[in-house]
């Protein structure tokens, strides 16, 4: 189990505020070949952890890769995160331990704070400043990364997806730095019940607007526009987005 000894921070001494996590590891991407269904594709989604200082960059991680620019990363997911308490979650849900990265995440933090994350929260590293654009939305790339045609459902399904972020000030950073947690002062939605939405097949107009007036993630943005036009009407969800 990769978090013996790892994290220190009780959930006991947590409260609605801003308090510190910790980055347990920086994961950084090659491309590499992956197989999907009878197609063999390029992917950056394999992330492996690096103990040397690393810029962000409005775009994200210096030198991590992301093959398919045109659906993954951008500047409203620029940095994906996810927790190391999660990651426990899956190695009993699995029966196996499951190595940092795996997830194709860049931060590995100890823990996301016990309150639930909302759009705009944001996590602050020396001088970096990140803000949640969006959970993340499974797609086929990471089921055939866990060699499990039936993993994105159960990753949707388990409600520990992690957070997109944009950077809103650049600056360098390192394994083991503390990350500053600071809510949103704005009352927008949660990062669950956007992501909910975005697999309903009728999404509830009122939380569409709702979203809408969030800074959410581009590609979301341009699903709920969409969706908002259509109505009340079934809609037909547009191809996940993932790191």
């Amino acid at each position: 189990m990769q978090l013996k000894g790892a994290y220190t921070t009780l959930f006991s001494d947590l409260n609605s505020g801003e308090f510190n996590l910790n980055i347990l590891s920086i994961n950084l991407g090659k491309a590499q070949s992956i197989k999907i269904g009878k197609k063999i594709i390029k992917t950056g989604i394999f992330k492996e952890p690096t103990t040397e200082k690393v810029i962000i960059n409005k775009e994200g991680i210096l030198n991590d890769l992301i093959v398919d620019t045109a659906r993954h990363g951008g500047a409203d997911q620029a940095i994906y995160l996810y927790s190391a308490l999660d990651y426990r979650w899956w190695e009993n849900e699995l029966g196996h331990d499951i190595p940092f990265g795996t997830f194709g995440e860049n931060l590995t933090l100890d823990q996301f704070p016990q309150q639930p994350l909302r759009i705009g929260d944001r996590f602050k590293i020396n001088n970096v400043v990140l803000e949640i654009t969006f959970g993340r939305i499974p797609c086929a790339t990471l089921g055939a990364c866990m060699n499990d045609a039936t993993f994105v459902k159960k990753f949707a399904a388990s409600a520990r997806y992690g957070v997109y972020a944009r950077v809103l000030q650049t600056g360098t950073i390192k394994q083991g730095d503390t990350v500053k947690f600071m809510p949103t002062s704005q009352d927008y939605p949660t990062v669950k019940a956007l992501f909910d939405l975005f697999q309903a097949k009728r999404p509830d107009q009122q939380l569409l607007r709702e979203g809408l007036n969030a800074p959410i993630a581009s590609r979301a943005r341009s699903a709920f526009q969409y969706w908002l036009e259509q109505g009340s009407e079934d809609i037909n969800h547009p191809e996940p987005f993932s790191n």
